[in-house]
């Protein structure tokens, strides 16, 4: 039998630091309370210590920022890409019109 892996959305995750940092609760409580595995939750909350600190996080970002963040370079990595063919085209065109 084995045990299917669990799905958490970024609200949850978030709640979840929140309790820890901000409320003061202990990880073992709150794993305990919201029945999360523990390795889980420290890991959490060192991403969202990762996000407020300005550096990368490991997975999923957790926070809307940091989600918008990673959108955001990914949609300049597209357009970086993007604009390097059309530079390769144009010369390619270039040289086929002289």
């Amino acid at each position: 039998m084995t045990k299917q892996k669990r799905v958490f959305d970024s609200a949850f995750k978030l709640e979840v630091t929140k309790l820890i940092k901000e409320q003061g609760f202990s990880v073992g409580q709150v794993c305990k309370d919201m029945c999360v595995g523990e390795s889980a939750v420290r890991r959490w909350v060192k991403q969202v210590e990762a996000d407020q600190l300005g550096q990368s996080g490991i997975g999923k970002p957790i926070t809307p920022e940091q989600q918008r963040i990673r959108q955001l370079e990914t949609d300049v990595r597209k357009l970086k890409s993007e604009n390097e063919l059309l530079k390769k085209v144009s010369a390619f065109f270039a040289r086929e019109l002289q």
